[in-house]
């Protein structure tokens, strides 16, 4: 665990489901439509309100962009807001436009946390899953996404990366000094 002022950032294997925070992060596609991965198990656990929430957001908006952030509700899950990202497909862009809207899902889901008076975030692997984001360099991403946003705020209290596999978790951990 590291800590930036007040705001701990911590990596811990597990659910994302069961995280009781104020809000989760969603690793979603740009038709915010559930899937598989980690969107399909919050959209199963949280039930058919976010699925509703996040139809009524495309009619309205069109596609979330990729590197772009929305909110809907927690449903049934312990979080009270889901935060939906779209994460880059690896295979799709150059390495830099990779990393920069990786960074940019980290730091839009953070703004709208912030706005929402969120003090709890857990964040998924974003896009490494089948998006093929190598897991080293999306972790490094993330993490360094995380700490320059709570060097100009430090508002939350923690921020916890959730790590589905051994794997993810010992690269967490190892670039947060825990």
């Amino acid at each position: 665990m590291t800590s930036n002022q007040s705001t701990r950032i911590s990596a811990a294997k597990g659910d994302i489901t069961e995280f009781n925070g104020d809000a989760i992060v969603n690793a979603a596609n740009p038709r915010l439509a559930g899937g598989g991965g980690v969107d399909g198990a919050i959209h199963r656990v949280g039930g058919p309100v976010i699925l509703e929430e996040c139809r009524k957001w495309v009619a309205e908006h069109g596609l979330l962009p990729t590197g772009s952030a929305m909110t809907t509700g927690g449903g049934e899950l312990p979080a009270r807001l889901v935060i939906h990202t779209v994460g880059p497909i690896w295979s799709e862009h150059d390495e830099p436009t990779a990393r920069r809207l990786l960074a940019s899902s980290y730091l839009g889901s953070l703004l709208l946390a912030a706005h929402h008076g969120c003090k709890r975030v857990a964040f998924p692997n974003i896009s490494t899953g089948v998006y093929g984001f190598p897991r080293e360099e999306a972790a490094a991403t993330a993490v360094n996404a995380v700490r320059e946003w709570i060097r100009g705020d430090d508002t939350m209290e923690e921020i916890v990366f959730v790590c589905f596999s051994d794997e993810n978790l010992e690269i967490y951990s190892r670039l947060l000094g825990c």
